[in-house]
C-alpha cells in the first residue's frame, strides 16, 4: 500500500480537517509516515491568512517534491482556493484540492491514479453546503477540536479568508453531538468548539449546543474558540456560567483598540462595545482568562491611533495577546488604502505590545500562585533539567508537576493541584495537595 506524508499549516479548523483526512487515509489502508521521509504521496494542507502563510505553503510544497521527485505532491486548502492559478502553475504540485473537497480526498486520489480528469476546486463563494467530516480520534490525546462552522461573511478589509472559505455554513447539531459522544467514549475529556467564525452559528444556537454537550457523559471541559465581541451580552455570559463544564477562557478578537482603525478594518463593533463584553464575562466568572488578537500598522494607523490601542489593551487587561504586523494582501480593500505603514514602524509597535503582553501574562499567572487549580495533564517534558508532567488549568494556564513527586503516568488525567511558583516565564509549578 502507498505511503503518505503530510504537513499542516494554519488554524485549528485546518488541523481538524487534516485529522479527518488522515483518518480516511488510514481507513483505506494508506501508511502514514513522517514528512521528512520519502513517501509516495505528500499532502500539504495550506494556509493563506498572511503573505508569510502563502510563502510557507509554497516552501512545504517544494520541500516535498525535493524529498521525492517521483512522489505525488497534493496541495490542499486555503492557498489553493485563493490563488488557484499560481498553485496550478507550480511545477512542484501534481494535484490540487480546494476547500469543501477535503472530504473527497480518497476518491480524488484514486481517480488521479486511474488517469481520470476531475474538477477538484469549486467556486467556494457560491456554495451553502457544509462539508461534513467526523473524527473518531485526533492527533492530541486529551483535547479534541470540534469544527462546528465554516465560512465568513464579515469581509474585514485586510482579510482573504472569506474568499478562501466562502460564505457561512453551519454544522448540524446532531452531527456535532454524535462526534463528541464518540470521542468522549474514546477517553477525550476536553472539547474546543472551533470554526472560521463561530459567532455566526448564532448566540442562541451556540448556547443550545453547549448545553447539550454539557450533558454528555465523559465531557469534563468545554472551551469556545475565537468569538466576535458583539455576541457577548450579559445574558450570554450568564448562560455560559451556568454550564457545569465550561472553561472560563475566552478569546475575543480585537484587532485594534481605536474606533477609527476598527472602522477602516470594517470591524462591526466599537472599543466600548468590546469592553462591555469583557465586563460581562468578568461579572459572570471569578477570574476568566481573556485573550485576543491585535494587528499593528494597519494602513493609515497614526501614532495617536496606536496610542489609543495601547491604552485600550491596558484597560482590557488581557491574559494573552497574539500580535500581528499588518500583512498587505492582494485583492483586499486594505491593500490599496493610502498611507501604508512602513515595516520598521510596524516592528516598533509590535515590540511595544509584546512587552505589555508579557507583563499582563505574568500578572495573570501570578494570581494563581498559592491557589488550588484543576489541571488536565497532557505530556511529560523537560524544564530546567528536570522532568515534569505538563498540562493546562481551566483558564488555559500551563502548569507543571515534577515527575519525581509521583509514580504514575498522568496523561489525560484531571488532578486538583496547588500552584507554587514559576517553572519558567510561561509555566507554573504545581503540587498535589
Amino acid at each position: 500500500m502507498k505511503t503518505v506524508a503530510y504537513h499542516n499549516l494554519g488554524c485549528k479548523v485546518n488541523a481538524y480537517e487534516m485529522d479527518a483526512m488522515l483518518q480516511a487515509l488510514r481507513q483505506k489502508g494508506y501508511e502514514i509516515v513522517p514528512f521528512e521521509e520519502k513517501a509516495d504521496i505528500y499532502i500539504i494542507n495550506t494556509c493563506t491568512v498572511t503573505n508569510i502563510a502563502d510563502r510557507k505553503s509554497r516552501q512545504m510544497l517544494h520541500k516535498a517534491k525535493k524529498t521525492n521527485p517521483e512522489g505525488i505532491v497534493v496541495a490542499v486548502g486555503c492557498y489553493v482556493q485563493s490563488d488557484t492559478q499560481a498553485v496550478q502553475a507550480d511545477k512542484s504540485v501534481d494535484l490540487i484540492i480546494g476547500n469543501n473537497r477535503k472530504k473527497d480526498l480518497i476518491s480524488i486520489l484514486e481517480k488521479y491514479f486511474d488517469g481520470v480528469a476531475q474538477e477538484s476546486v469549486i467556486d467556494i463563494n457560491h456554495t451553502l453546503e457544509y462539508e461534513e467530516m467526523k473524527l473518531t480520534a485526533t492527533q492530541e490525546h486529551t483535547r479534541a477540536y470540534i469544527k462546528i462552522q465554516d465560512g465568513c461573511n464579515q469581509f474585514c478589509t485586510y482579510c482573504m479568508i472569506p474568499y478562501a472559505r466562502g460564505r457561512v455554513r453551519s454544522r448540524q447539531q446532531a452531527d456535532i453531538l454524535e462526534e463528541i459522544k464518540g470521542l468522549a467514549n474514546a477517553g477525550y475529556k476536553e472539547f474546543v468548539l472551533t470554526g472560521i467564525h463561530i459567532s455566526s452559528y448564532g448566540a442562541d444556537a451556540l448556547l443550545e449546543l453547549m448545553q447539550a454537550i454539557d450533558e454528555i457523559a465523559g465531557v469534563e471541559r468545554i472551551r469556545l474558540g475565537s468569538l466576535e465581541p458583539r455576541i457577548v451580552t450579559k445574558e450570554f455570559a450568564d448562560s455560559l456560567a451556568r454550564l457545569k463544564h465550561i472553561c472560563p477562557h475566552f478569546h475575543l478578537s480585537l484587532q485594534s483598540g481605536c474606533a477609527s482603525v476598527l472602522k477602516r478594518m470594517n470591524r462591526h463593533y466599537t472599543p466600548k462595545e468590546y469592553l462591555d463584553g469583557v465586563e460581562c464575562l468578568r461579572a459572570a466568572f471569578a477570574h476568566p482568562a481573556i485573550t485576543t488578537d491585535v494587528i499593528v500598522g494597519f494602513p493609515g494607523e497614526t501614532d495617536e491611533e496606536f496610542a489609543q490601542t495601547v491604552q485600550f489593551v491596558k484597560d482590557a487587561d488581557f491574559y494573552e495577546m497574539h500580535i500581528f504586523k499588518y500583512s498587505r494582501r492582494k485583492g483586499t480593500k486594505a491593500a490599496v488604502m493610502p498611507n501604508q505603514v512602513p515595516e520598521h514602524v510596524k516592528t516598533e509597535r509590535s515590540m511595544v505590545l509584546q512587552e505589555l503582553e508579557a507583563q499582563m501574562s505574568e500578572k495573570f499567572r501570578q494570581y494563581y500562585i498559592g491557589k488550588n487549580a484543576e489541571v488536565l495533564f497532557e505530556e511529560c517534558r523537560e524544564i530546567g533539567g528536570k522532568q515534569y508532567f505538563v498540562g493546562h488549568t481551566r483558564e488555559y494556564v500551563k502548569a507543571a508537576l515534577e515527575c519525581g513527586s509521583i509514580s504514575c503516568n498522568l496523561e489525560n488525567q484531571l488532578i486538583d493541584t496547588k500552584m507554587t511558583g514559576f517553572a519558567d516565564a510561561e509555566i507554573l509549578t504545581a503540587e498535589i495537595e
